[in-house]
């Protein structure tokens, strides 16, 4: 039988997730064939969040320190919620975030955000159990979940993305476990207001003590701090007490592929001594173990560094105005580096195509739980940007005209 062709090989889950895929992913694969093709300088890649920017100085001048560490197991197996100093720096510089008093049994460190979201699922699901998410979400959530046993159910957000809280409400069954919220969202750039978030919370808290059981607040939030114009990103633990929170330094330090993050959980949960429990031995149960011992301890020792945002919130005008100038309808991003422009034709994968062959790379919005959009990352160079102009202009031009035919 011809190589990739036995049904026995993978289970028929897995095949069915090959076929549906990521198109984050599938577009990166696409980027990488048209650039071994035409060339890397000839191709507009705005697929993938992939931060470009170097990562700040005191993070490197950290990791060589920590590299440099000479002392016995220091790169040996720790507790598995990380080294007990590392967790009372993160927890100090959360709490001031969060708005909470945190501990250092209050965090968790953990192999990036996705490693993050995939043990607190793994602590709170039971077969069945339902987590609600806004839509657009991103892309991996329907597998992080799904991972557990859980079923993701994506709930419609307003036209200019904020939340629908009567949609949620309407959403929330007798199987909700939790609601996820990821703002900065990806991969609209959208900041959920303090007082939808508010509204949010007064409704977790009506239902929770109506089941006698909470229904989890947990909040995604590698984007914290990349946010434009004086936006500011509301605190989600002050928010409401059966919160957790999940990020990581893969945004802000500009290190995605160290996958170094951590769990806050809030102080107030309930039954939190067991939570923190089943969060730990999640970690160690999914194989991640522990999150990596050089990141630990080269992350705790900058916790007040980021990149430059200003060059985001740069190129992010930059792109306005090559969207704008073309024709397209999107909203502004509070932060994160994603547009969410609409598609001039209601067929995003279509519109998408069209996009490769003026050589961009864009990801569809169908990929997100939103047709009729399309994903465009600007965490690219300057000239990227400016060369992609007329590619999107004529696109959008020959869309149009194909509709019109």
């Amino acid at each position: 039988m011809k190589d990739g062709m036995d049904p026995s090989a993978v289970s028929r889950k897995m095949r069915a997730f090959m076929e549906g895929g990521s198109w984050i992913r599938k577009m990166f694969e696409e980027g990488a064939r048209l650039k071994a093709r035409h060339g890397a300088d000839a191709v507009c890649d705005f697929s993938l969040g992939n931060p470009d920017l170097s990562p700040p100085e005191a993070f490197t001048r950290s990791l060589w320190r920590a590299c440099g560490e000479e002392a016995p197991l220091a790169h040996g197996y720790m507790p598995n919620a990380g080294y007990g100093e590392v967790r009372e720096r993160v927890a100090r510089h959360a709490a001031v975030e969060q708005g909470v008093p945190l501990g250092a049994d209050d965090v968790l460190m953990t192999c990036g955000a996705a490693g993050g979201l995939n043990v607190v699922f793994k602590a709170i699901l039971d077969p069945g159990d339902e987590v609600v998410v806004p839509a657009p979400y991103f892309v991996e959530y329907r597998y992080y979940v799904d991972n557990h046993g859980g079923v993701l159910v994506p709930v419609p957000s307003r036209p200019d993305f904020g939340l629908d809280l009567a949609a949620i409400e309407a959403a929330v069954g007798p199987r909700t476990r939790a609601v996820l919220l990821n703002s900065p969202n990806n991969p609209t750039g959208v900041i959920y207001d303090a007082e939808s978030l508010a509204e949010l919370a007064g409704l977790l808290r009506r239902v929770s003590a109506r089941r006698g059981r909470p229904v989890y607040l947990v909040a995604d939030e590698p984007y914290r701090r990349l946010a434009f114009s004086g936006h500011r990103v509301p605190p989600f633990l002050a928010l409401y007490p059966d919160s957790l929170v999940a990020t990581s330094f893969s945004k802000d330090l500009s290190v995605p592929g160290e996958r170094i993050g951590y769990v806050a959980v809030n102080p107030a949960a309930a039954g939190r001594g067991e939570l923190l429990g089943a969060l730990t031995l999640a970690n160690r149960i999914l194989g991640y173990v522990n999150a990596p011992a050089l990141m630990q301890r080269a992350v705790a020792a900058c916790l007040d560094a980021c990149v430059d945002v200003g060059v985001y919130e740069r190129r992010r005008d930059r792109l306005a105005a090559v969207l704008e100038a073309a024709g397209y309808e999107f909203q502004l991003p509070m932060g994160t580096f994603y547009f969410f422009p609409k598609t001039p034709i209601p067929d995003d994968r279509a519109f998408v195509r069209l996009l490769q062959e003026e050589r961009i790379l864009a990801v569809p919005g169908s990929g997100f739980g939103a047709p009729g959009y399309m994903r465009v990352a600007f965490c690219v160079a300057d000239e990227v940007i400016d060369r992609a102009a007329e590619g999107f202009r004529r696109a959008r031009e020959r869309a149009l005209a194909g509709a019109a035919a």
